[in-house]
């Protein structure tokens, strides 16, 4: 078993295992629940803004905040987990920092070979603009015309990389009819399902 594959594993006990430590050692104050509070919420936007612009298996996703980093998901939830951190004391972050760099680079690593086999060439060119984890000021120009989605409805992840409940896409994809993404020589466009009725016209 490989080290990656250990990581893997490890990182949901891991997880809870800090939750619970966390729980019981926290000490926040005023302002320290201020501070982390907001890098926490910076976090959930990255990662709504990244659920608009990922294609999962389907195309590169380079437009977005993937146009800053490879990986904003990711770099969101490190956000979230660094607010949490500091909200209970800064001696935390360190914690955090660690375990991002032993758990989750090796998944990282992982996903970067799964992506470069399906998408070698546009990888490539991709990652050699775009930084892995820390994004980069201004967005690489690069990017593919992907306008991304105004919220993702529940289609791949939700703000907090969660689902939204059962039954709650169908209503909103109801009241809201999503444009499909086509892909034509690079360029994204889109088409719309035609509304056929059930029957024929007497």
């Amino acid at each position: 078993m490989t080290y990656s594959e250990v990581a893997k594993r490890l990182r949901l006990p891991l997880g809870f295992i800090f939750g619970i430590g966390y729980l019981i050692f926290a000490r926040p104050t005023p302002l320290t629940l201020a501070v982390g509070g907001i890098i926490a919420l910076v976090g959930v936007i990255v990662r709504g803004w990244a659920s608009g612009h990922i294609s999962k298996n389907e195309r590169l996703a380079t437009s977005g905040p993937y146009a800053h980093t490879r990986n904003p998901l990711y770099f969101g939830s490190f956000l979230i987990a660094a607010g949490f951190a500091i909200a209970a004391h800064w001696a935390l972050l360190l914690v955090v920092v660690a375990f991002f760099v032993l758990v989750y680079a090796p998944t990282m690593q992982r996903e970067r070979a799964n992506i470069a086999g399906r998408f070698p060439r546009e990888y490539e060119l991709y990652a050699a603009n775009v930084p892995a984890f820390v994004p980069r000021p201004t967005p690489w120009k690069g990017t593919s015309r992907w306008p991304g989605f105004p919220l993702p409805f529940g289609r791949r992840h939700s703000l907090l990389g969660h689902p939204f409940p059962p039954g709650i896409p169908p209503l909103l994809r109801s009241a809201y009819r999503q444009p499909e993404p086509t892909d034509h020589d690079g360029v994204s466009t889109f088409r719309t399902r035609e509304m056929r009725p059930d029957r024929a016209p007497s």
